[in-house]
């Protein structure tokens, strides 16, 4: 997951009355929606009940569900960079804050929470095939997902937490393939032993 999110052009649209609810708050509880149902399994009935809106101010702040959606998703990334960022921040060498980002991952595919799923693996399966702006969406951000994880092993390689022999770019890779991993594994209802010892496995790549 990236530590920075760019411009959203997603955002809902402003103009008229002012609203009467919380953008954000609806956008969060739409992101629990479209993670347990998917996007196509997910009916307005069911976001809007979800969002406690009625169906005329949905549409009012968003032009169609793929607007909901994608104002969803950019929602979903910003706040899970931000508790991310959070959780590195005092980690000292490269090899410390990879090790907290793995940790990140793990803590998310566990219980409760893994069990709700990842918004972004989930889209990811079920909209890259048939929806090409959406699919666009979803490897920009997972573009930007690999290349935090890049900049992290070369973080270690300067300061000599991480070997100057590991490819930087087929690990990101590696390491890629594995959070979002463990996101479909967490679906399954594993333990956060289970996940800890992925991520112990993982940084003996790097040693």
């Amino acid at each position: 997951m990236s530590a920075s999110q760019s411009h959203n052009p997603t955002r809902p649209r402003s103009r008229g009355r002012p609203r009467e609810f919380s953008l954000d708050q609806a956008l969060d509880r739409a992101v629990r929606v479209f993670s347990e149902r998917g996007y196509h399994g997910a009916s307005i009935s069911d976001l809007t009940r979800a969002m406690r809106l009625a169906q005329g101010s949905l549409y009012k702040a968003f032009k169609d569900k793929q607007s909901l959606f994608l104002a969803a998703f950019d929602r979903y990334r910003s706040l899970r960079s931000e508790t991310l960022q959070r959780a590195i921040d005092n980690a000292g060498t490269g090899l410390d804050r990879l090790r907290a980002t793995l940790a990140f991952y793990a803590e998310s595919a566990q219980g409760a929470a893994g069990r709700q799923g990842c918004l972004v693996v989930a889209s990811t399966v079920e909209l890259c095939a048939f929806d090409k702006p959406v699919a666009r969406h979803i490897a920009a951000a997972l573009s930007r997902n690999e290349a935090f994880l890049a900049e992290l092993i070369r973080q270690g390689q300067e300061d000599g937490s991480i070997p100057a022999h590991v490819n930087v770019e087929a690990t990101a890779q590696v390491l890629l393939c594995l959070t979002q991993g463990m996101r479909v594994v967490g679906k399954t209802g594993r333990s956060r032993e289970q996940m800890q010892a992925v991520v112990d496995a993982a940084l003996k790549v790097l040693t």
